[in-house]
């Protein structure tokens, strides 16, 4: 199959993703739920979104175009996450793209919906069925790339030793507040935060702030997103992690679903975002620095800081958003 051809395919299921009927969506997000109780209707709808805006061809077509691409085919083995819906998806496109076979390992948390994307894909092509394979074990693979845990990608550094590899490991994101941001901009950070419920790589799990902050004023403009409490999950994680303050006598600020406290971790739990304030630019390039190789990425207002995204941008990818700052599309062209 030509690149030619791979990328019209891709085209056409971006197209059928346009034009899936209100009925078509619910079936979707009926099953996906019943799988994964973090996989919501607007998770589901969004994450199509998303991956939709890979998939116009004129995008396809001068992404590959600064690639050379391989002319022998490979098996290329990939353990996806199942963190967010369709999470995996990006590897599949990257690897089908660049000529090479899928063999597949899903995760037990998005079994469906990455199975029903490449059988819209079989069906609009049926010669990719010879070019996707989900598998338990990724055996007989000629290289592999793996999303898990740090303790996960310590077995898999081992175990694929031998082969061409990318193991990627836990990563989250940061968010820069100058302190001048209106209240505009303060709810476009918000989207970064709770979407998802904060369980993607690309969700802000840190911010950063002026000594002397307003948090009241941030909690103020988050309350858009009180509704995140209905779900049950989220409920119970954050009742959970106030309990956990209130017995150590941690301080916090705290608005009914959502609770901001000092840490110089990057990480945060679900429900929780830690703060660290900065004095001035150095110091907090400094701060940030000392967490790099575990950041995916950073959101600022418009931008301004240096590597950044606006607010609002984490969960829209482009196809050139490579996790871990990796570039999948070399790994594989490089094979």
């Amino acid at each position: 199959m030509k690149l030619d051809e791979r990328i019209e395919t891709f085209a056409e299921l971006g197209n059928k993703i346009d034009h899936l009927t209100e009925a078509e969506k619910l079936l979707i997000v009926d099953r996906a739920g019943q799988l994964n109780a973090w996989f919501t209707p607007e998770s589901v709808l969004l994450s199509l979104t998303g991956i939709r805006r890979f998939l116009y061809k004129e995008v396809l077509i001068n992404w590959t175009s600064h690639y050379k691409l391989p002319e022998q085919e490979r098996v290329v083995g990939v353990a996806m996450a199942g963190n967010i819906p369709l999470v995996g998806f990006h590897d599949l496109l990257c690897i089908l793209i660049a000529g090479h076979q899928i063999a597949a390992k899903k995760s037990s948390q998005d079994p469906y919906l990455i199975n029903l994307l490449c059988d819209w894909l079989i069906e609009l092509n049926s010669g990719f069925n010879s070019k996707i394979k989900f598998e338990e074990r990724l055996n007989h693979v000629d290289a592999v790339i793996a999303t898990g845990s740090d303790n996960s990608s310590r077995y898999f550094e081992y175990y694929f030793r031998k082969i061409p590899h990318i193991i990627r490991k836990n990563r989250s994101s940061c968010a820069v507040l100058m302190g001048e941001e209106d209240a505009s901009l303060l709810t476009e950070l918000g989207k970064d935060v709770f979407t998802y419920f904060g369980l993607g790589c690309r969700n802000v799990a840190k911010i950063y702030v002026p000594d002397d902050y307003n948090f009241p004023n941030l909690l103020d403009n988050w309350e858009i997103y009180q509704p995140i409490t209905h779900h049950h999950k989220y409920a119970n994680n954050y009742d959970y992690q106030k309990s956990i303050m209130l017995v150590n006598s941690t301080p916090f600020y705290d608005n009914g679903f959502v609770m901001l406290t000092e840490s110089e971790k990057l990480v945060s739990p679900i429900s929780v975002i830690f703060y660290e304030p900065y004095t001035d630019l150095t110091d907090l390039k400094e701060k940030i620095r000392i967490h790099s190789a575990k950041i995916q990425c950073i959101v600022s207002a418009h931008g301004w800081y240096e590597g950044s995204i606006p607010f609002g941008k984490a969960q829209m990818p482009e196809v050139t958003d490579y996790a871990d700052q990796v570039d999948t599309m070399s790994f594989l062209t490089s094979l």
